[in-house]
């Protein structure tokens, strides 16, 4: 008998938190990517022996990270980025390094605080990135 009233328990408590708006945890993760994805910018890449930088852009609390990702139908097109957090240097971040990214979301800058000023420095991977549109979330 206690065994059913501590599921029944159990059973109400979730439906109540459901009932209130509240949601799972997994669902909490999904929900904050979507918003942060979902307030993404989207640029064009126009191929350059040298990088070129977009922005200024100021971190919000949508993301936690500076994301980046190409939209392109063209296999094999990929762009090298790196931020540059304009009030503290002109280097990029991470030693001065740059990662590639392709079609997936992939993280320029990671755990960035709130109303941080940065510009995203581009470069193409190699001369198969003519045109390229790509988004940022950040």
């Amino acid at each position: 008998m206690i065994r059913h009233r501590t599921f029944a328990a159990a059973l109400f408590t979730a439906a109540a938190l459901l009932g209130a708006g509240v949601a799972p945890a997994s669902a909490q993760s999904s929900a904050a990517a979507v918003s942060c994805y979902g307030g993404a910018r989207q640029l064009t890449y126009h191929y350059s022996p040298a990088a070129v930088e977009y922005g200024t852009y100021t971190t919000s609390s949508r993301c936690n990270d500076i994301n980046l990702r190409l939209i392109t139908d063209e296999p094999g097109v990929y762009l090298d980025a790196c931020v540059v957090f304009v009030d503290h240097t002109t280097k990029c971040n991470n030693g001065d390094a740059y990662t590639t990214h392709g079609t997936e979301w992939g993280t320029i800058a990671t755990n960035v605080k709130d109303g941080t000023h940065f510009v995203v420095r581009v470069h193409a991977y190699d001369t198969d990135a003519q045109n390229v549109t790509f988004q940022i979330a950040y």
